[in-house]
């Protein structure tokens, strides 16, 4: 469903052969000549494009999509210059409202840590690992410079990673408390921005938001309203910062 959103977006671009991955995973490669030049079609020149788009769903949850996106990126036939972790996901009033795109400066794992009887600690306060990721900022200026210009309702702000989404006003006022500009949250985007990290290649995570975070309320959700922004986000990305030197 997200997966197609982005491909549908990326409609000046042009389908080559899906790749089955290792992980059971099919990956679906876009392709596009370049700036000033219209789409090549399947079966148009054998010529390298000059813009390839990977899309494949990745799983639900950090640990599924970490794997998928380790995997396309151990076994692409070519190196990879941006990894993009993008959906739908909840948003966090009053930042990001129904149908926002959230775009991360900051990809945040919010409950990568331990619990003490003095509130969270993250895991970098016990000592050992990390819990954000810093996509380029000249990367995400660009991206929201893009969304401004198509006039797509956008915001630039972290992105929370969860392995449970947030069901509750009080699990809300804590993680509010805790990143105050955070906007969105979702289940993928750290486990993505870790594999392209080990493979030294930049992340940057796309959300559309399509319910507040807080008590569920599925008569509230906006699926439909959120994955047509994301469609019109890659839309707009499609035709600006992919066809530019990242």
């Amino acid at each position: 469903m997200e997966s197609d959103s982005v491909a549908a977006g990326l409609d000046g671009y042009a389908a080559s052969a899906a790749r089955a991955l290792p992980s059971g995973h099919t990956l679906t490669r876009l392709h596009h000549p370049g700036p000033g030049a219209p789409a090549l079609a399947p079966e148009g020149p054998a010529a390298a494009p000059a813009v390839v788009v990977d899309v494949v769903a990745g799983g639900v949850g950090p640990a599924a999509a970490a794997v998928t996106a380790a995997v396309a990126l151990a076994t692409a036939p070519y190196a990879y210059d941006l990894v993009v972790s993008a959906g739908i996901g909840g948003g966090f009033a009053p930042h990001a409202p129904l149908g926002t795109v959230v775009v991360s400066d900051a990809i945040v794992a919010a409950d990568l840590g331990a619990d003490t009887p003095d509130g969270y600690l993250a895991v970098e306060e016990l000592g050992f690992g990390r819990s954000v990721h810093l996509p380029p900022p000249a990367l995400t200026r660009r991206i929201a410079a893009a969304l401004r210009e198509g006039g797509q309702r956008h915001v630039v702000a972290p992105v929370l990673t969860l392995s449970t989404v947030t069901g509750t006003a009080a699990r809300t006022a804590g993680l509010s408390a805790r990143h105050p500009r955070a906007a969105a949250e979702a289940m993928e985007g750290f486990g993505v921005a870790e594999a392209a990290a080990s493979h030294g290649v930049p992340a940057v995570e796309i959300r559309a938001v399509s319910n507040a975070v807080g008590p569920r309320d599925r008569a509230a959700w906006r699926i439909g309203e959120a994955l047509d922004s994301l469609r019109n986000a890659f839309r707009l990305l499609g035709t600006t910062v992919f066809l530019e030197d990242l």
